[in-house]
């Protein structure tokens, strides 16, 4: 158990604190006290416990203004350690702009006690912390949320559970339903997603286990000496044996491919109706959560429970998300814009608007900004989706040999006559390989973002269709859907679709993408296999965009049945993906004629 220490934090040793943090591996803030250079000192508290209702000790780091006054509180609920540089270094800015900063560790991670299980505990922790919070002294009983990720997780589970202090939110980067958009995406398994965290969530849980069982006086007695056990808990079972006692979470994800009563529980779309307070939404166009960051703007938005959670709801789209940050993401450098909108200050005018009354950006009538790429500047609208974007086909065309970029297919707004169908072979031990896109959370073995596409439109595997250089400008901002009429020689095989902007010179730029596994066509909750041979018309969800396709570019549509490792691969045999270790290559068709006029549906920006 961490001992609760109280230190006094002049501005100037604070500072200095946090910059040697940034320049370093993330390390505690704790025990840098200098003289004291001005009269505005910072209280800070390290390991204050908090009691949940079922008794498990939780422990937050609190950072607030040397005052007898009362202030709101900004609260961040995070499983990736309270103490690190990331989480700390905008505490100075926030505490000097008026606010209580409280910093916890979420149930069962680092300091704080008891089980760690994704998505469980955060309704009712998150209830109990923010009514924690508004009754500490300090406190003035306005409570806000911050943080990305799983930490805006945190956020929207406590809305939903209704805390009466809870008075705002600011989730950035994160879900909406933590099936659809988190582990899977329609239908598929998000695998280098849900690996990469998996392992990275299992190394704290391996520390506590060490920790917990390591004890010299019981090894003390054993012979010989050169058989003293460094830990108590035995030998550590290997690979999935492994997996299982410390990420028991990872196989019950498996094992629920479906959207049943498992998901449900606390997926935050069955919720909307629940959410009664403002809310700030933050996303990427590159982020691997921003369908769900904009599901959740329309849908509290539309379904709030009350008229703040109606009306106040705002929503900030930058350009990386977790794909990064700065004007250079991927292989794109998007300009002296892209660094606007830092995410400290925006929240917190977010803060001072809905907390202090402030008259900052927030009081205006348009509640949404969005980088719009290409053009590479922020711009504001009335709404989401923008009201002036009108849905447009984009007709898919070839003489039956669209594959790859040596291939013939072509993009128009001319409606099919009789064409050729286009037919590839999808083999699962040869999949088209992921190359950047909304990827989390490896950069280092997996980059993601924006990168050149043309190495995987090289691949016959890939049908490839594109306009002619534009004579335009072209925007679109909006939802992407590619309707599109297939077939297969197998019971079940995946889709895949990616918007792509070529330059002049040939650079592939993707800008989103999506997948449909066929045996969830019809609906997420229960999966039915095909008919080989039959036509199906499907509907692949590509989420959405803003992107000026600029004169002289052209528009490309990647239509194929894979995009590993992102995505896992679909062994066309219909087992379930926990077991299933045998695949068959499959040969999938695309049609596009006047009986199946397939098309990818842009939303064209018309002028105001």
């Amino acid at each position: 158990m961490r001992r609760n220490r109280t230190v006094l934090l002049p501005v100037w040793a604070f500072g200095f604190v946090l910059a040697t943090i940034g320049l370093g591996a993330p390390q505690p803030l704790r025990g840098q006290i200098g003289p004291s250079l001005t009269a505005s000192d910072i209280v800070a508290q390290y390991g204050v416990p908090m009691k949940t209702r079922d008794g498990v000790t939780l422990y937050a780091d609190i950072y607030r203004p040397r005052s007898s006054d009362r202030f709101p509180v900004i609260l961040m609920r995070t499983p990736y350690d309270k103490s690190v540089s990331w989480a700390v270094s905008p505490v100075l800015r926030m505490v000097l702009r008026g606010f209580v900063v409280i910093i916890q560790d979420v149930r069962g991670r680092y300091t704080s006690e008891g089980e760690w299980y994704p998505f469980k505990h955060e309704q009712a922790d998150g209830f109990d912390t923010v009514e924690w919070a508004a009754a500490l002294p300090y406190s003035n009983g306005k409570v806000g949320m911050i943080g990305a990720s799983y930490v805006g997780a945190t956020q929207m589970l406590a809305a939903i559970a209704q805390p009466p202090h809870l008075a705002g939110i600011a989730p950035n980067m994160t879900a909406s339903n933590y099936h659809e958009g988190w582990t899977y995406q329609g239908g598929a398994f998000e695998q280098w997603f849900d690996q990469s965290w998996t392992s990275q969530l299992a190394q704290n849980t391996l520390e506590r286990l060490i920790r917990e069982n390591t004890n010299a006086v019981i090894g003390a007695p054993t012979l010989p000496l050169a058989n003293y056990p460094v830990f108590n808990f035995g030998q550590l079972p290997a690979d999935a044996q492994l997996t299982a006692g410390l990420a028991p979470y990872y196989l019950d994800w498996l094992a629920h491919p479906d959207y049943d009563d498992y998901w449900k529980q606390w997926s935050i779309e069955e919720h909307f109706p629940n959410i009664a307070v403002p809310m700030l939404q933050v996303g990427g166009w590159y982020d691997i959560f921003n369908g769900g960051t904009l599901r959740n703007y329309v849908g509290a938005k539309t379904h709030g429970a009350n008229n703040a959670a109606r009306t106040q709801q705002h929503l900030l789209i930058e350009i990386g998300g977790h794909a990064g940050f700065g004007r250079h993401i991927g292989e794109v450098d998007f300009g002296p814009h892209a660094t606007e909108n830092g995410y400290t200050d925006v929240i917190l005018d977010w803060y001072d608007f809905l907390f202090k009354g402030i008259q900052n950006e927030f009081a205006t009538d348009k509640p949404v900004k969005l980088f719009v790429m290409g053009a590479n500047e922020y711009r504001q609208e009335d709404d989401w989706p923008p009201p002036q974007a009108q849905l447009t086909k984009y007709f898919l065309h070839s003489a039956g040999k669209a594959n790859s970029l040596r291939g013939d297919g072509s993009l128009s707004v001319l409606v099919p006559k009789s064409e050729a169908a286009d037919a590839y072979v999808y083999n699962p031990a040869n999949p088209a390989p992921t190359v950047g896109g909304p990827l989390c959370c490896d950069a280092e073995h997996m980059q993601p973002g924006p990168r050149d596409q043309r190495s995987v439109e090289s691949r016959d595997d890939v049908l490839i269709y594109s306009t002619g250089p534009l004579a335009r400008d072209l925007e679109v901002t909006g939802p992407v859907t590619a309707t599109l009429f297939v077939k297969s020689s197998a019971v079940d095989t995946d889709f895949t679709a990616k918007l792509v902007d070529v330059t002049p010179d040939g650079f592939a730029q993707n800008l989103t993408e999506g997948i449909l596994r066929m045996r969830y066509r019809a609906s997420m909750e229960s999966a039915a296999l095909m008919n080989p041979g039959q036509i199906y018309e499907i509907s692949v969800d590509l989420w959405a965009t803003s992107n000026v396709f600029l004169r002289g570019h052209s528009l490309r549509l990647e239509i194929s049945s894979s995009n590993f490792p992102r995505f896992d691969r679909n062994l066309n045999t219909g087992e379930e993906i926990k077991f299933a270790r045998t695949s068959v290559a499959a040969t999938n068709t695309i049609l596009h004629d006047a009986q199946h006029p397939s098309a990818l549906v842009l939303p064209v920006m018309t002028s105001k």
